[in-house]
């Protein structure tokens, strides 16, 4: 065990923080997939799904580890080539996705031969960050003009944001606030940023019009979006209501220490309980003390992200775990959001927590990418100090060498004067 840790590379904050979560999520998983089961075996063993989840979290872990030995430079090329092939994804999951547990919406994908669904959204949006970072940082010395970034960096995101948007509009706002806030934090100039802001809205508002004029002439959710969002500001029944008053009641009903592990009684009515309204279930069997923890051990990840990015020595370091790292901590603090009703219902999951492959592998691939840029500043850190354990003893030898070669003149010196047959007249 100890030589399988001491293999491990990079920020071992980050490593325990991550470890930290996913242990964590093994007992709310267990718990909240106890319904699951029983509406689908009439059993409610939920045994199968906790064996499911070790599974994702053991490859997830593998795949940290797999990729956090690549260069984190070699994703600066990876990701202009990849590009393009999240493109023909997306849009292949706009036309074939199926339909995950009830949910009306086109974004997963069957992965042919394994029977396993992938959610190509949120491989876009690690693409894409990266992508977004290699161009900031290779335009960092130079001041582009609106049409060259335009072309080069914006058509490319309003692309990726085009195919994932109609079944996904959380999702690609999320990806256009991170990309903005990349934008910033790279030196982008404000005047431009607040250009593609407003093209964004007037482009969002066409698409809704659009939706609204035209419902069948493409697949969208736009009425699910309404609906929500009416349902937010109003007092309007709707099924989303039904969930956020059950996520309430377990909210209220855990007080300070909660009701104990596995002891959640809204699991049995709140649908997604596992995934998408975990949050509700710690708070309702671990209490605030429980919540407070779990929002603590993000912002400490968040944190360790921060000092990461502020430690790389390369800008395109600096934004890669800005653009990797920022978006797993947001994505967090929207589940915790819409649990307590500040956001509507989004659908996304609390990341390294809640039950799902394709977005616990996502989750993973980013915190490796990001463990890979601090193990290159680990291993710069280390040739330093070897280098200079190299100069310290080679000054050491050369010390030794002048002390050894003055030495030897004072020794020649004394045996020339004892030898000196005048020593005996001299002395009388």
């Amino acid at each position: 065990m100890l030589k399988i840790i001491n293999s491990l590379k990079g920020d071992k904050v980050i490593w325990a923080f991550v470890a930290l979560l996913a242990l964590f999520s093994f007992m709310p998983v267990f718990s909240a997939s106890s319904n699951l089961a029983y509406m689908r075996h009439g059993s409610g063993n939920a045994v199968t799904y906790l064996i499911k989840h070790l599974a994702h979290i053991f490859i997830g872990f593998f795949i940290i580890y797999q990729v956090h030995k690549i260069p984190y430079h070699y994703f600066r090329g990876i990701s202009r080539i990849a590009l393009p092939i999240v493109w023909v994804l997306l849009i292949y999951t706009l036309v074939k996705g199926t339909v995950i547990d009830g949910a009306n919406a086109s974004r997963w994908i069957q992965v042919p031969f394994i029977g396993i669904s992938f959610q190509t959204s949120t491989l876009a949006a690690i693409i894409l960050y990266i992508y977004v970072a290699r161009y900031l940082s290779k335009k960092r010395e130079k001041e582009p003009t609106f049409k060259e970034s335009f072309i080069d960096l914006w058509i490319p995101v309003f692309i990726t944001l085009m195919f994932i948007l109609p079944a996904n509009f959380s999702t690609a706002a999320l990806i256009f606030a991170m990309v903005t806030m990349l934008a910033f934090i790279g030196k982008y100039p404000l005047k431009y940023i607040g250009i593609i802001i407003g093209s964004g809205v007037v482009v969002l508002t066409m698409f809704i019009l659009v939706a609204k004029a035209f419902p069948d002439a493409f697949p969208n959710r736009v009425d699910t979006w309404m609906s929500r969002i009416d349902s937010f500001t109003t007092n309007k029944p709707n099924e989303d209501d039904y969930q956020i008053e059950k996520a309430k009641i377990a909210i209220a009903s855990g007080g300070v220490y909660g009701l104990g592990p596995g002891k959640s009684v809204q699991k049995n009515f709140l649908p997604q309980s596992s995934s998408d309204f975990i949050y509700a279930i710690i708070v309702e069997e671990y209490g605030l003390l429980g919540a407070l923890t779990v929002l603590g051990m993000y912002m400490l990840l968040l944190f360790r992200f921060v000092v990461a990015a502020h430690k790389a020595n390369s800008m395109f370091g600096k934004l890669v775990v800005i653009g990797l790292g920022f978006p797993i901590i947001f994505q967090a603090l929207i589940n915790m959001a819409v649990a307590v009703e500040l956001l509507p219902v989004t659908g996304q999951t609390l990341p390294l927590i809640s039950s799902g492959g394709s977005s616990v592998w996502m989750t993973c691939i980013a915190v490796g990418i990001i463990l890979s840029v601090t193990k290159k500043e680990e291993e710069i850190a280390e040739e330093l100090q070897e280098k200079q354990k190299r100069e310290e003893a080679l000054q050491r030898l050369i010390d030794k060498q002048i002390k050894e070669e003055e030495e030897a003149e004072n020794e020649e010196e004394n045996f020339s004067i004892e030898d000196n047959p005048m020593n005996a007249v001299l002395k009388k």
